[in-house]
């Protein structure tokens, strides 16, 4: 049972580090939008209020990203061992 509740946790952390790699994407890709809104304004000065307000709904929609991966995780690491556990315990019989 020990071994069996000890697989569980492993199994919920992996998961959760897993989904944090999630939150790579969104670092590039803001990463990459800015760099060219800043290019495009360095090109054409006058266009600096749209591009920027674009860049940042851009940036908003894509950290939605970072953040779903976050909740995930957090949902891996506090609730999914507290909801296998006893479901271990109901099914699995003590030897």
């Amino acid at each position: 049972m020990a071994l069996a509740i000890g697989i569980i946790l492993g199994c919920c952390a992996l998961g959760a580090g897993i989904a944090m790699i999630a939150g790579i994407g969104p670092g590039i890709g803001e990463g990459n939008a800015v760099a060219s809104a800043c290019e495009a304004i360095g090109r054409q000065p006058e266009s600096k209020g749209a591009v920027t307000t674009t860049m940042i709904m851009g940036c908003a929609i894509a950290e939605t990203t970072g953040l779903y991966a976050l909740v995930v995780a957090i949902l891996l690491i506090f609730v999914a061992p507290n909801t296998f556990i006893p479901l271990l315990a109901k099914y699995v019989p003590v030897a």
